[in-house]
């Protein structure tokens, strides 16, 4: 667990390159009213962002970040992968948008950030990488202005906790729901991009709903919307899960309604 920074920064630096060919980036470019997929998937729950100010943490190589920008808001771009800010930038300006960015690990945010923002965005599969979810409130709670929001959708607790899959197809909950345990794995491919990791190993956490719901409460939060999901952008258990019509979306073959797969929620910053 002491190293998971280290060890998660290089393999979120080799994604780069991959994610660079496997994310669909030429959209952009063919379509100027094109969004992200992520983006898309919550664009009926995410508030008006016309001349609000926003800092999305986690950005990778900015995909959701100019998707934000293109609905009308400034934005920063907060990542610990400096590959992947390099991308996100010359995308942003490539496509003739403003992107700031800012190179440091989230926790280290408030050494490196003294501005406060209307909202905070964190795209699918962020919380997972960090090990105390309270602290990520915190920092979160820092950036923001009362009145502010933050805005996330995150694999759930339920689809984190799941193993391999048995022969037989059955899903067994074999990893933990709770915080605290580190998970150390490795995966020589990612899920966008072909080609092999030059760092396959990855450590990764879950957080239960209630230590996500308690961490915002403490931090000055009031939720103002939660939805579960039966789907996920990406495919997380090979043949267990399929692909949706008309949409990159990705839920159970059998009886999709037995698994909450992902989540979203809206949170405010409470005024003193």
């Amino acid at each position: 667990m002491d190293d998971y920074l280290d060890i998660n920064k290089k393999n979120w630096d080799s994604r780069v390159p991959l994610h660079l060919e496997g994310y669909r980036i030429q959209e952009f470019f063919d379509d100027e009213k094109y969004i992200s997929d992520v983006v898309r998937f919550d664009l009926p729950r995410l508030p008006k962002l016309t001349n609000l100010e926003g800092i999305h943490i986690q950005s990778h190589i900015g995909t959701d970040t100019v998707s934000l920008i293109r609905l009308g808001a400034r934005m920063t771009a907060l990542d610990f992968s400096e590959p992947a800010l390099i991308a996100a930038k010359e995308l942003a300006t490539k496509l003739g948008l403003d992107l700031d960015t800012v190179h440091c690990d989230v926790y280290s945010a408030k050494e490196q950030i003294a501005k406060k923002f209307d909202f905070v965005f964190t795209g699918i599969g962020a919380l997972c990488w960090l090990p105390d979810i309270n602290k990520w409130a915190e920092i979160v709670s820092y950036l923001l202005k009362p009145g502010g929001f933050v805005f996330f959708r995150e694999g759930h607790p339920m689809l984190w906790s799941i193993g391999d899959s048995k022969p037989n197809g059955d899903l067994a909950i074999e990893l933990d729901y709770f915080e605290g345990e580190a998970y150390l794995s490795a995966e020589e491919t990612t899920y966008a991009g072909e080609g092999k990791l030059d760092h396959p190993e990855i450590i990764s956490f879950n957080h239960g709903l209630a230590e996500v719901f308690n961490a915002l409460w403490a931090n000055g939060f009031d939720i103002e919307l939660f939805e579960e999901h039966r789907s996920v952008p990406w495919n997380p258990l090979a043949d267990e899960f399929i692909k949706l019509e008309g949409i990159d979306e990705w839920e159970l073959v059998y009886k999709p309604n037995r698994l909450a797969a992902s989540y979203t929620v809206l949170a405010r910053k409470r005024y003193p």
